[in-house]
């Protein structure tokens, strides 16, 4: 057995994200499982090197999973000729600094989303990388999540006939960080450090539409702070300076029309922390992270509207469970293989970092529709 190994810079692995969905269920999941095997019988092996500026966390980190690579010296790992693929977790303050580093370092280049704060950075990254011949590529988990890809079975397979319209709702209580501890890190609220809903929120939502259901053409969006004042990990308060609920209407290629409401000031009555409805001219389909129901055309009762009568009906018992049909692994590791793969043997990408700055494109075109009060176009992107 032939064993290949791709030797990672994982710079921000001391974060939540960066640890448990990168590290833990995605590349240590890997190596638990013997490594990626090829259609040959060769073997992926990822090999970490954990990044960061705080060394305690990292040497912890490291001796609690029998890790030998860690360092503080991004500088050093970049110019080391083993490392071949440098991936970043960090705050996206950090992150387009970091990139550029390692494209002019020649390493492929793996990140978080947003890939940079701002359109013009996201595109400039993806024509040094270009211009570098460097392979790269931007999370995007969400499509590679159980419930979604259900619904894209659904989609592909004609349920819905033609597609109308995409409801989404998205969100959670962050408590304030004062009588219970945030879920959240405090930099997510505050503008000057890149935090935001619309720039954390809407780059999922622009490749969720875009590989479902179309490209986006044109964007309508409410933002809004609703808690003004939070309390840090240091039980220190601090002005809430981002915004924390966004209110989005895309138009999507093709006329169909999407809704989609984030929110981390609201309470959750759905069965998932995110749910899609999709309505058809022949069907329709409500996907979460990990279910997705549908109900066809001849299978739709025919409600009536009375508001002097209670409801006799159970109206979510009309549904029908869409089946696995096939084994899901964690979003995140699918996509990990994936960018593996396509650095190893040089299979189709399409997540790279100009899809990547089609999610920055929204989020900034998405703040910019709430500040003027009017709908605005998207343009397609190029380099």
């Amino acid at each position: 057995m032939t064993r290949t190994t791709v030797r990672i810079a994982m710079n921000g692995v001391t974060g939540r994200m960066g640890y448990r969905q990168h590290l833990l269920r995605s590349v240590l999941a890997l190596r638990e499982q013997g490594g990626l095997e090829l259609d040959d019988g060769t073997v992926i092996w990822p090999e970490p090197v954990l990044v960061g500026r705080r060394e305690h966390a990292l040497r912890a980190i490291a001796e609690r999973h029998g890790l030998e690579h860690w360092t503080t010296d991004l500088d050093g790992v970049l110019a080391d000729p083993a490392t071949d693929v440098y991936f970043d977790a960090q705050l996206t303050s950090a992150r387009e600094a970091a990139v550029r580093k390692a494209i002019a370092a020649g390493k492929h280049v793996y990140c978080e989303k947003p890939a940079a704060g701002d359109l013009g950075g996201a595109l400039e990254l993806a024509r040094l990388a270009r211009d570098a011949g460097v392979k790269h590529g931007v999370v995007q988990d969400k499509i590679f999540l159980p419930g979604l890809r259900k619904l894209k079975r659904l989609v592909d397979g004609g349920f819905f006939g033609e597609i109308l319209s995409v409801r989404g709702e998205f969100g959670y209580w962050v408590f304030e960080g004062d009588w219970q501890p945030a879920q959240r890190p405090s930099w997510n609220y505050r503008a000057q450090d890149g935090g935001g809903i619309v720039m954390d929120m809407f780059p999922h939502w622009e490749y969720v539409l875009h590989e479902l259901f179309g490209p986006v053409r044109s964007v309508q969006a409410e933002v809004a702070t609703h808690v003004p004042r939070r309390w840090d990990e240091r039980g220190k308060p601090y002005e809430a300076t981002a915004d924390d609920a966004a209110y989005g209407i895309f138009r999507l290629d093709g006329g169909a029309v999407a809704q989609i409401n984030s929110s981390w000031a609201v309470r959750v009555h759905r069965d998932e922390l995110v749910e899609f409805q999709v309505d058809g001219t022949e069907g329709s389909a409500v996907a979460g992270l990990r279910g997705c129901r549908a109900q066809h055309r001849s299978a739709t009762p025919k409600p009536v509207w009375n508001p002097d009568l209670p409801a006799t009906e159970s109206f979510r018992e009309q549904w029908q469970e869409v089946p696995d049909n096939e084994e899901f692994d964690n979003g995140f590791k699918a996509q990990w293989e994936l960018f593996l793969r396509h650095v190893v043997l040089d299979e189709p990408w399409s997540w790279d970092l100009l899809a990547g700055a089609r999610g920055v494109q929204l989020a900034e075109l998405g703040l910019r529709s709430a500040a003027e009060g009017r709908r605005l176009d998207v343009p397609e992107l190029s380099l």
